[in-house]
């Protein structure tokens, strides 16, 4: 069975929609999130990157910011450019991009589901970036930021979808990258239970991306009913707040590559090096690989194609046949020795969403002295390693669109 659960959302009212729903936390540096806010004083990043509004020394993680965070949030309320509902509910979220659309349920899941496994992930999470996420749960006293998951496709639920989004939405705006957004609001009774019971019929769903999320929200949880004398189950922090979309409608771009040496070799060396694992073959044009385990190389403005050579992967093992791994355990490991690419602060990463171009920029401008394109990797791959209970190489999918903050908030009612 897979728990969603109606709820009292806190949501924009429809004409401050645009201005409030901002981009994930997560995906902005300090920066870029100010001058976002510098034009609009009403971006949700003032509620879920505080930091933006204090100097570069000041802690991100220190309890003046996350109490700004929760000022700010009570300000949207305050203003009047926020309201909650009477009643719980359910929402339906669909984000259109480049003609693509995705539909998905906005609901509360189960953290007792998370904690069993019964929600799978795929991710291994650092418990600085949990701490941080569950403290400003608590400070905010709302889940602010939605996890965003993924199911096997299932008939009646997409019947159900589409029936229930076949009316005008109560949201429905462009954001400033060209990216529609549109909510309905579910609150039909008959409606709300039968999302309820088609979603009880599945056997599992699948975090696609928010594992920091929602490990926070068990955090949470486990410090809730640990100063809970009178606790029951049914309190608003045994759940956190979800978006679930068919695997069938997702989209994942290439989670590119930058490093910024050459590990003491020279460009020579390391073509010579890459050769004993990979077809190396010298091209003219930007690489955007357009099928699987083929990558591109960017060194010294020239662009390398790299095949994996036989025997250098498992094309059986779930996690050894994504192309990030492939990758990683045949020529960023071993040649440019970096083992670890979660905390070696030589490697970077780049989402497929900026291109190619992106890279070139950066290894051109000196920044880095070589860069990877690589293939996307499929639900399909990210669901096989899910359900194998193994972990997905670091940095390997990059989901896009992103959903937008602020669009639905969990108030916890503590």
């Amino acid at each position: 069975m897979s728990i969603v659960k109606p709820f009292r959302g806190l949501r924009p009212k429809p004409e401050y929609a645009k201005d409030i729903a901002s981009p994930p936390y997560d995906v902005l540096n300090a920066k870029e999130a100010r001058a976002i806010v510098e034009k609009n004083p009403n971006s949700f990043l003032r509620v879920n990157k505080a930091e933006l509004e204090f100097d570069d020394n000041v802690d991100q993680y220190s309890d003046e910011v996350y109490q700004k965070g929760k000022d700010n949030l009570q300000r949207l309320s305050a203003l009047g450019l926020m309201e909650r509902e009477a009643s719980p509910c359910f929402y339906l979220y669909r984000i259109t991009m480049d003609g693509n659309s995705q539909t998905g349920l906005v609901a509360l899941n189960s953290v007792d589901e998370y904690d069993r496994g019964l929600i799978k992930k795929h991710e291994h999470t650092r418990p600085e970036k949990v701490n941080d996420r569950a403290n400003h749960i608590e400070y905010l006293g709302a889940q602010v930021g939605p996890v965003f998951s993924t199911f096997r496709y299932d008939k009646s639920i997409a019947e159900q979808f589409k029936r229930l989004t076949a009316v005008e939405p109560f949201i429905n705006f462009v954001a400033d990258d060209g990216i529609l957004h549109e909510l309905w609001i579910i609150k039909n009774e008959a409606d709300v239970n039968g999302i309820i019971k088609a979603f009880d019929n599945l056997p599992h769903t699948y975090i696609a991306d928010g594992h920091h999320r929602s490990q926070s929200a068990s955090e949470v949880c486990r410090r809730a009913k640990a100063k809970n004398r009178n606790h029951t189950g049914d309190e608003n922090y045994n759940y956190f707040l979800n978006v679930l979309f068919p695997d069938t409608e997702l989209n994942i771009l290439p989670y590119n590559r930058v490093v910024n040496d050459l590990n003491g070799l020279t460009v020579e060396q390391i073509l010579e090096k890459a050769s004993e694992k990979f077809e190396v073959s010298e091209v003219d044009e930007e690489i955007s690989p357009k099928e699987l385990h083929t990558f591109g190389l960017y060194i010294n403005g020239r662009w390398y194609l790299l095949r994996p050579k036989e025997g250098t992967f498992d094309p059986n093992d779930p996690t050894g046949s994504i192309d990030a791994a492939i990758l990683g355990n045949n020529f960023i490991d071993p040649i440019l020795d970096i083992s670890d690419p979660k905390t070696d602060k030589r490697i970077n990463f780049v989402g497929g969403i900026r291109g190619t171009q992106e890279l070139v920029k950066l290894v051109d401008s000196g920044e880095y002295k070589l860069a990877f394109s690589l293939y996307s990797t499929s639900i399909k791959q990210l669901l096989d390693v899910a359900d194998a209970g193994q972990v997905m190489p670091p940095k390997s999918t990059w989901f896009e669109p992103k959903l937008r903050s602020g669009l639905v908030v969990n108030l916890l009612d503590w």
